[in-house]
């Protein structure tokens, strides 16, 4: 038979080991695991035309490049690299 010094052991152990998950969920949810430091790259999708069945263009900026993609039922593929665009309020 366990002693009651066992039990609250026993029971205390439980209570953390649930917490360390509960916590770790909580992390994931916010992103803190995520990989490649601090700064991100981001994707934006800039335009999107449907081209028919399962297929479309779209321009997409990435880490400062603009990139025309075709899309398919069988893959993406580059169709031009296009000039970056001018920041918004600025003269040429």
């Amino acid at each position: 038979m366990m002693t009651t010094a066992a039990i609250v052991r026993t029971f205390a152990s439980l209570v953390f080991v649930i917490g360390l998950l509960l916590f770790f969920v909580w992390a994931l949810r916010r992103g803190m695991f995520r990989s490649g430091g601090g700064a991100r790259a981001s994707i934006v999708v800039e335009t999107a035309v449907s081209l028919g069945e399962r297929r479309s263009v779209v321009i997409v900026s990435v880490e400062g490049r603009r990139l025309l993609l075709g899309l398919a039922t069988g893959g993406v593929s580059l169709l031009a690299d296009l000039a970056p665009t001018k920041p918004e309020g600025s003269v040429s």
